[in-house]
């Protein structure tokens, strides 16, 4: 993500007092993170710069979105660091148990946001829909959600994630890359290939896909 990046406001609901408003919220409340992320030599809460990244990946993956997905695409990881990993017990079981909570709170969340500005109930709802991935590959914008988290993750995340201590298990990584592949669409799959990636990563990507 380039710092000069302007995101084109082709949709008219972009032009809205409405979804400006949403935006600036979902905003300001990532900018309470807790946590930082370095990013060209400057550091930014994490969430912030997560929604800035979702936000760039949809434009550039879906430029006409509706205004539903730009929403919860903006919104994906809203308040995440009120509830922190460590709440939930190791393994894979309170994994799950984790993320299955994350859904449902993060839908909650942008819907008190979205009532402030004026949305519908039948908008709001739209919104926590997407957000609860409960229709993956027959929701279109569930499915472009997906996407994007992937790209995001592929783009800016995967590097830090292959060489930190899941590298030493090689198996588990490309068992990883595998499953993240399989939740994307054919559409995210080729936007995923011409991403720039290093050689490492690259070389980890083609063993786990046999290209």
């Amino acid at each position: 993500m380039e710092k000069s990046v302007d995101f084109r406001e082709e949709n008219q609901f972009k032009q809205s007092e409405r979804y400006q408003a949403i935006v600036r919220l979902i905003d300001k409340a990532n900018s309470e993170d807790i946590e930082f992320e370095e990013w060209q030599g400057e550091a930014h809460p994490k969430r912030y710069l997560y929604g800035l990244r979702m936000s760039q990946a949809l434009e550039v993956f879906e430029p006409e979105a509706s205004e539903s997905l730009s929403i919860a695409v903006r919104a994906q990881h809203i308040y995440r660091w009120k509830v922190p990993r460590s709440s939930y017990p190791l393994g894979r079981s309170g994994y799950l148990q984790w993320r299955t909570y994350l859904k449902g709170y993060h839908a909650q969340q942008i819907g008190l946001l979205m009532q402030q500005v004026g949305y519908s109930t039948d908008e709001i709802e739209q919104v926590q829909l997407i957000l609860s991935k409960k229709h993956l590959k027959t929701h279109a914008d569930t499915q472009t959600l997906e996407d994007i988290i992937c790209l995001v993750f592929l783009q800016y995340n995967f590097v830090e994630f292959a060489t930190g201590d899941i590298a030493k298990d090689e198996e588990k990584l490309l068992n990883i890359i595998r499953r993240t592949w399989k939740k994307m669409s054919a559409k995210g799959n080729q936007a995923a290939l011409k991403l720039n990636y290093s050689t490492e990563s690259l070389n980890l990507l083609k063993k786990a896909l046999d290209l």
